[in-house]
């Protein structure tokens, strides 16, 4: 009869598990509108920024010391700008795109880098840049989303930013949990099957 007893209370422990579980990951809908309504501020101000584009080749010298530049930038102006990378020595996609960027612009791209901020453009890098390349990121962050000029939106191309890779990361977080409360569930059925066994027996 005590066996039956403790059967009982550790079969009812491990149900309850699973359900706090789910309980522990259902956000209060309060919690869940805020963080709605962060995502979406988020997402405004990400809006807001620069796209600056940066065709580059890799292992090209002028282009890492472009990259660098822009990197040392980040603390000051990161707020201006989304620095949008194509590398296009060894992906021949980015390097069309490139050509294809250059012939809407009616330029020839003659190397890399070729930087694009709004309707200007830069072959090369030079220190002699760097302030002019600034001051056209300031000038069209101060210009309406909807009235800059974006050479990618033209040509109806698509721009990587960092928030799909968040996105990526948090469909990957999700599916480790998946992961973590099947095996959660399958523990349970086997201890389960365990204890049943362990009954029988000693009933026996």
């Amino acid at each position: 009869m005590k066996q039956l007893k403790l059967l009982l209370v550790v079969l009812a422990v491990l149900f309850l598990v699973p359900f706090s579980v789910f309980a522990d990951e259902e956000a209060p809908a309060e919690q869940t509108e805020q963080t709605t309504e962060e995502a979406q501020a988020t997402e405004t101000a990400e809006k807001t920024k620069v796209n600056v584009y940066i065709f580059r080749g890799e292992g090209c010298s002028h282009c890492a010391e472009a990259l660098e530049w822009f990197d040392s930038i980040q603390e000051e102006y990161g707020e201006y700008f989304n620095l949008v990378k194509y590398e296009t020595w060894y992906d021949e996609e980015n390097a069309k795109l490139m050509k294809e960027v250059a012939e809407k612009r009616g330029e020839t791209a003659e190397g890399v880098p070729y930087i694009i901020v709004g309707d200007k453009s830069w072959n090369g890098f030079d220190t002699s840049y760097k302030e002019e390349i600034l001051s056209q990121i300031k000038t069209l962050f101060e210009q309406p989303t909807a009235e800059r000029y974006d050479i990618m939106q033209l040509l109806g191309k698509d721009v990587p930013n960092e928030k799909s890779n968040a996105n990526t990361t948090k469909k990957k977080d999700s599916n480790s949990k998946d992961w973590g409360i099947l095996i959660l569930i399958l523990f349970i059925t086997g201890g389960f099957g365990y204890l049943v066994y362990y009954a029988r027996k000693n009933s026996n």
